[in-house]
């Protein structure tokens, strides 16, 4: 019975790594995109400011930080 519950403990554990490392690309890339949405917004709808890409940069985290809390919560230890 030991064993069983040995063996079973490192796969629980790459799962789990294997998990939050797709958690940090998906917060990277989520960020990324919004502020290649800010860029383009700038350069289409403003005279120089640089008021879309910061907007959009903190809603680009705010979004990702919100993904993360509901992934991270579904997370069994």
């Amino acid at each position: 019975m030991a064993d069983k519950q040995e063996n079973q403990k490192p796969k629980k554990q790459l799962k789990n790594v294997a998990i939050l490392t797709g958690i940090g690309i998906q917060m990277g890339v989520t960020i990324y995109l919004f502020v290649l949405i800010g860029k383009w917004l700038d350069t289409n709808y403003n005279d120089g400011n640089k008021l879309y890409i910061i907007i959009m940069t903190l809603l680009g985290v705010g979004i990702s930080l919100y993904a993360v809390l509901k992934q991270v919560n579904r997370i069994k230890y």
